[in-house]
């Protein structure tokens, strides 16, 4: 317990500025993941820029009090979301244009104030964009006999007022997220919340500009959101995702930052970026590698099932004739060879559907066979489908129904034979094989 103790002490410096970092990340990215999802992501960093101008005028006629600094950042803030949307209903122009006008215009302002008019002022330019999250534990306050830093005390009420606002406003914020029309017609008041976000990332911005800066600031509000929609598809696991890649920006970018001797707030940005790139290449379902498995498993599927179908054909045809069995050559050619005609061979064998007879000739085993035979029904009740309902010509229908044969499960097999009336034979004359009867296998 004493090394503990002792641990702490030497790093609380270090625990209070990642905390700092983490509070302020926290807060950004559960906002930020409404952004995201509502594709307003510029807005977020519109917000973070222009109110700048209105943190300017507060210090001007207030100095260095923190209310008039919040009000007047909040109100600058709801200003930029209504004039954006003002500029675009009134002056036709598109959505992202007007935030470009109206965000740059007011940044510009609140620079132009910063450094002519605020020259003695207590309000650093450097400490507005860039931050001082390193000096955050020398500034403290008592707080329950605790000496806590300000930037932390300001964070964590900040924090807990963004999950307080999410979770009090869980259904409206869900709703005009992904159906705004819904939430029109639920009478939801989009309007209302949609301004009240406004206002809570304006807040927010406003907590975190001393500690932080902006740079940090437009960046948890964007990236720590973005990399979480690409590991998940629920919004609330896209939440708690977001607030874990947050927090694991502020620890790493510390960490990194006293390492590599640089920024605190930039590493922690840099880091957020990283995991982004990082998700975008390696998340399961949205990540540029998860597709290139996903994309080759599904040819391996199709090019498999395409193997088993083609034996399946040959030992029809072997029941009405003479004909001789497949050998691999014969097939490899007829899958287009390379590697993917390899590998689907060697899946249906090792999935004990194939099996390798005599003189290299492939042949189906009853697993097999029962696969094949639901692969080839479908295929000849679509062809049937698209000469009874479509009136395709007979040299139009194997094509599509190659492609359709492999998605077309057992459930839409019975619905399209109810359709056809229970076709027997599909339109070149071919028996479709009825659900369940799994033929036996030709005489040698």
């Amino acid at each position: 317990m004493n090394a503990l103790v002792q641990l702490l002490t030497e790093h609380r410096l270090a625990l209070w500025t990642i905390a700092a970092g983490s509070l302020c990340s926290v807060s950004c990215a559960l906002l930020g993941c409404y952004l995201v999802l509502r594709r307003m992501s510029l807005l977020g960093d519109a917000i973070s820029h222009a109110v700048l101008p209105g943190i300017v005028i507060a210090f001007l006629l207030q100095g260095r009090a923190s209310l008039p600094a919040f009000i007047a950042a909040v109100v600058v803030g709801m200003l930029t979301a209504y004039g954006t949307e003002s500029l675009t209903a009134l002056g036709r122009v598109p959505e992202d244009t007007s935030m470009g006008l109206i965000y740059t215009s007011l940044f510009a302002l609140g620079v132009f104030l910063l450094t002519n008019l605020a020259r003695n002022v207590d309000l650093d330019p450097g400490c507005v964009l860039y931050g001082a999250i390193e000096l955050v534990p020398l500034d403290r306050q008592e707080v329950w006999g605790l000496e806590i830093p300000r930037a932390v005390v300001s964070l964590g009420l900040t924090a807990v007022a963004t999950l307080a606002f999410v979770l009090l406003l869980w259904k409206e914020l869900k709703i005009i997220s992904f159906d705004p029309a819904l939430a029109q017609a639920l009478a939801l008041r989009a309007g209302l919340v949609h301004y009240l976000l406004m206002g809570m990332i304006a807040w927010v911005t406003v907590a975190s500009f001393e500690a932080v800066g902006s740079i940090l600031v437009i960046a948890m509000l964007i990236v720590p959101p973005a990399t979480a929609q690409l590991l998940t598809d629920r919004l609330d696991r896209m939440l708690l995702w977001s607030v874990i890649v947050g927090i694991l920006s502020s620890i790493l970018g510390y960490i990194l930052a006293a390492r590599l001797d640089t920024t605190v707030a930039g590493m922690m940005a840099v880091v957020a970026g990283c995991q982004f790139t990082l998700a975008a290449l390696v998340a399961p379902r949205h990540g540029l590698l998860g597709q290139f498995v996903a994309r080759f498993l599904l040819s391996l599927r199709i090019v498999s099932e395409d193997l088993a179908a083609m034996l399946y054909r040959a030992e029809e045809l072997a029941r009405r004739s003479t004909s001789a069995p497949l050998t691999w050559a014969r097939c490899a050619r007829a899958l287009g060879g390379g590697p993917a005609a390899w590998l689907s061979a060697l899946a249906l064998r090792r999935r004990g559907k194939m099996q390798f007879g005599p003189g290299f000739r492939l042949q189906l085993t009853d697993a097999g066979r029962e696969s094949a035979r639901s692969l080839v029904r479908a295929h000849r009740l679509w062809e049937a489908f698209l000469v009874e309902y479509f009136g395709l010509p007979l040299d139009h229908l194997h094509a599509p129904a190659e492609r359709v044969e492999h998605y077309i499960g057992p459930q839409l097999q019975d619905r399209l034979a109810a359709a056809l009336e229970h076709a027997d034979t599909d339109p070149h004359g071919r028996v479709i094989p009825s659900a369940g009867e799994t033929p036996s296998p030709p005489a040698p």
